[in-house]
């Protein structure tokens, strides 16, 4: 009979915060909403307030908690930014591997087609506005 030795080992810190703050930014339906809108092409706050009926500051304060995070990429076009992801095939497998997990835990979901393409793809016309993302939060 073999005797089977444990071997702790600590966890690491500072790549669980790394995970943490990437599940958190990605928990948020506002910022996963954004990020739906930007996987079709790289958009401006101002279209993506006009695409989503959200305030521009609420859609500025989940671009910058995106960007902050390292998911996006901003280009300034003499007074504009441009925003687009900053990794999209990587997102793509992200979101893939999440649409596996849920649909193993019985609770099966899909985001709109132009996360799953290579790109070019045309966002759903049935984006999410002001209220669905109220009713889905909470009202938070």
């Amino acid at each position: 009979m073999a005797i089977i030795q444990e071997i702790e080992q600590p966890i690491d810190i500072p790549s669980t915060k790394a995970y943490a703050h990437l599940f958190h930014t990605l928990g948020d339906p506002t910022r996963l909403a954004i990020v739906e809108h930007l996987a079709s092409g790289e958009h401006r706050v101002r279209d993506l307030h006009q695409h989503m009926g959200l305030a521009q500051s609420t859609v500025s304060k989940h671009v910058g908690y995106l960007l902050e995070c390292g998911l996006l990429r901003a280009r300034t076009q003499g007074r504009s930014t441009w925003y687009s992801l900053a990794d999209p095939d990587r997102l793509r497998a992200l979101i893939t591997a999440a649409e596996k997990v849920l649909e193993a835990t019985g609770k099966p979901a899909r985001l709109g087609p132009h996360m799953h393409g290579a790109g070019g793809e045309t966002p759903r016309s049935s984006s999410l506005k002001r209220n669905e993302i109220h009713t889905q939060t909470g009202g938070e």
